[in-house]
């Protein structure tokens, strides 16, 4: 049996009729750009994600960088986030002649320890990106007393996100931008890139609208410097006719979630996920520590039962080379980096059969002896 960890021509199979008529119909009207469905779309998910404004744009890293443009900041500046992340969440502040501070992580949700992020704030500090990990929330409640105490913006990085909660609110409510990305595997995908920021704040969507075609309302008059990043049309039909499912999808994930846990309590040498009390967690990745180095044995194994899985993250971004100029050394953030030593992800898909998730509980319990 061949276990991947994300299976999307099933996703496709399942909602092909719609799938393809919306696509169509953008390619019959020859409107590739902003149309009104984009504002639909972006309505429907600011509405879900419990704000008033969604902006639409061409990637997650774009909605990253647009939310950092938008805050009009200064080289030098300091944006603290975390090292166990994908780069994007670094790269647009370095792109932008910003200082990217690396804190730790709570060892348990992988996620941005709120003790570090204080003690790494100094003057120059002007934003924190948290980062909502695998599918839960960073510790928002604290995180929002730091940054209100030093009247700093907080960006949330959501691309794995989408659908959280955090002590019963939606984790757009938490941010004065909150990200989303809507790469193919993400838990809601299109069929190429995307991205969208959340806010509820009129003057910050406005300015994002702005940002997104060159600084300009679609004239030749230019308010801002900015950029090219709208999201085309036939993503925008893609994303429509998906996100009716994404409640149901993520109750999927977390009901093959639920069953790991289930099939791999007292294991020794394995360590589930975590997820904090105040959370509702939507799984993008069912994320377990393998102890005493024997993870990528595992992973190993797991490949030659054509089982897929994935490593997020093998590295800490203050040790690559790329980011070593802001003077990271090894025992910088010491939780992220033993979890890079230790972490591995499994498949956890709303597609996955019940079959197929018995057969990956079997086989990493027969890995382990059990």
């Amino acid at each position: 049996m061949k276990v991947s960890m994300a299976d999307l021509p099933a996703q496709y199979a399942a909602l092909k009729g719609e799938m393809d008529a919306a696509v169509l119909s953008v390619l019959a009207t020859g409107m590739f750009g902003l149309t009104p469905a984009t504002a639909e779309l972006e309505s429907r998910i600011a509405e879900m994600s419990g704000v008033r404004y969604g902006v639409a744009l061409n990637s997650g890293t774009d909605a990253l960088l647009l939310s950092l443009m938008a805050l009009d900041l200064s080289p030098g500046d300091e944006v603290i986030t975390t090292p166990f992340t994908f780069v994007a969440t670094a790269e647009v502040v370095a792109l932008l002649g910003l200082t990217p501070v690396f804190a730790d992580i709570d060892p348990a949700t992988y996620n941005l320890d709120p003790q570090d992020v204080r003690r790494k704030i100094t003057e120059r500090t002007k934003a924190i990106i948290p980062v909502h990990l695998f599918g839960q929330m960073a510790d928002m409640t604290a995180l929002t007393a730091i940054a209100g105490e030093h009247q700093l913006p907080l960006i949330g990085d959501a691309a794995q996100a989408i659908g959280c909660f955090h002590h019963g609110k939606p984790v757009a409510q938490w941010s004065l931008f909150t990200t989303l990305s809507f790469f193919p595997t993400k838990n809601l995908g299109a069929a190429g890139d995307g991205g969208m920021v959340l806010t509820d704040d009129e003057a910050v969507a406005e300015k994002l609208r702005y940002l997104r075609f060159h600084g300009s309302k679609g004239t030749y008059s230019y308010k801002y410097v900015g950029l090219c990043s709208r999201l085309d049309a036939i993503q925008t039909a893609v994303l429509g006719v998906k996100l009716p499912h994404i409640d149901a999808w993520n109750e999927a994930r977390r009901q093959n979630a639920t069953f790991y846990d289930a099939a791999f309590a007292g294991m020794g040498g394995l360590v589930t996920p975590c997820t904090a009390p105040e959370n509702v967690h939507t799984y993008h990745q069912y994320t377990i520590r393998v102890n005493d180095g024997r993870r990528d044995a595992l992973k190993a194994y797991l490949s030659e039962h054509e089982i897929g899985s994935g490593i997020y993250y093998p590295g800490v971004l203050h040790l690559e080379e790329a980011y070593r100029r802001y003077g990271g050394k090894p025992g910088d953030s010491p939780h992220a980096e033993t979890a890079t030593a230790e972490v591995l992800s499994i498949p956890v898909m709303p597609e996955l059969k019940a079959e197929q998730r018995e057969f990956v509980a079997d086989t990493v319990r027969a890995f382990f002896g059990g």
